[in-house]
């Protein structure tokens, strides 16, 4: 039997903020893969709940395929675009549910975006030579502001103990998509990478599912699956067209349940994007497949106020191209419950 009937049911609910804003996937390692819905804990089956994230991926490190690559190689490739240095971006991600009833819940994600990313974008004649990647041929751009909002609804009457269920939504342009510019190196007045902007200018469908399982007297897991992929997209013109690649995520998790205040877990999270398409896309240099390892623990503060922390590592990767990657993602959250 499970030995949390009210918590099963409160999971299904939460699971629909697991679909957490990845805005603006420049790479395949680019946006957070954490299962947000497991990280905060499981929040009551009807009624208002809020979500608040803060996540920081700093992308400082050239890889291509299973292994680091360098500044030379990346020059050297033909086939290559820019050679950039980093991608730093925080996501503070909002999140309202509400839940109609035991079976059916709706939920409105709302992703703010910071954004620091540079790159030696007219220093990259083969062959290589270190003069490229001196600070005087580094271009750096910053953006902020609004990301694609995203409306989810989800179903979860399939069984009387409601811990399985589908999801369902769509992400809206809501976002900027060609306003950011290099503001300063040799690129500077130049229009940033499409795919960095805070928004990707497209509709994509987005669908998903869950399964929840008490393990034994202390441990529980979950598996949660979803993809997501452009529908429309208002870049559409020859010449200045952009399709934002699909991304598809699988998330497997494990909480040791002992005591009611602390509640550590451990959650493998992986992440295949295809690649970017039109003439505004890196299609060399944006697919690839992630494994991200994510320990963390959950806090409850009040009956009605938890929070949670998680640093994901990434533990193997099979990338097309040249791409930046991080070393490690670290993510805050508070949930909220009235």
């Amino acid at each position: 039997m499970f030995k949390h009937p009210r918590l099963l049911a409160a999971f299904a609910l939460c699971t629909a903020t697991s679909l957490t804003p990845q805005i603006s996937q420049a790479c395949a390692s680019c946006g957070c893969t954490l299962n947000s819905d497991a990280a905060a804990g499981f929040l009551p089956s009807t009624g208002w709940s809020f979500n608040a994230e803060y996540t920081t991926i700093n992308q400082n490190e050239l890889r291509r395929g299973r292994a680091a690559a360098t500044a030379a190689e990346v020059v050297n490739n033909p086939t290559t675009g820019e050679l950039e240095q980093y991608t730093k971006s925080q996501y503070l991600n909002m999140g309202i549910t509400y839940g109609f009833n035991a079976n059916w819940n709706v939920s409105l994600l709302v992703p703010y975006i910071m954004r620091d990313h540079g790159s030696f974008t007219d220093q990259t004649s083969a062959p290589f030579d270190f003069s490229q990647t001196m600070p005087s041929n580094l271009s750096t751009a910053h953006s902020s502001g609004m990301g694609d909002i995203k409306v989810i609804g989800r179903y979860q009457g399939f069984f009387p103990n409601h811990n399985a269920g589908v999801m369902f939504g769509l992400k809206l342009p809501t976002g900027t998509y060609d306003k950011t510019q290099f503001s300063t190196g040799p690129s500077a007045g130049q229009p940033l990478d499409t795919s960095l902007q805070a928004g990707t200018g497209s509709t994509d469908l987005l669908l998903g599912a869950f399964y929840y399982q008490a393990l034994s007297q202390n441990w529980d897991g979950f598996a949660n699956v979803n993809t997501q992929f452009a529908l429309a997209q208002r870049l559409n013109q020859p010449g200045n067209n952009f399709r934002p690649g699909n991304q598809s995520n699988l998330s497997l998790g494990l909480r040791y349940i002992t005591q009611a205040i602390w509640t550590p877990q451990v959650q493998l999270n992986i992440s295949h994007k295809s690649a970017d398409q039109g003439a505004l896309a890196d299609d060399q240099d944006t697919a690839g497949t992630v494994f991200y390892l994510s320990p963390g623990v959950n806090v409850r503060m009040s009956d009605r106020l938890s929070g949670y922390a998680f640093v994901q590592v990434p533990v193997a990767s099979q990338l097309q191209g040249y791409q930046l990657f991080p070393r490690w993602t670290a993510t805050l959250g508070l949930h909220y419950v009235l």
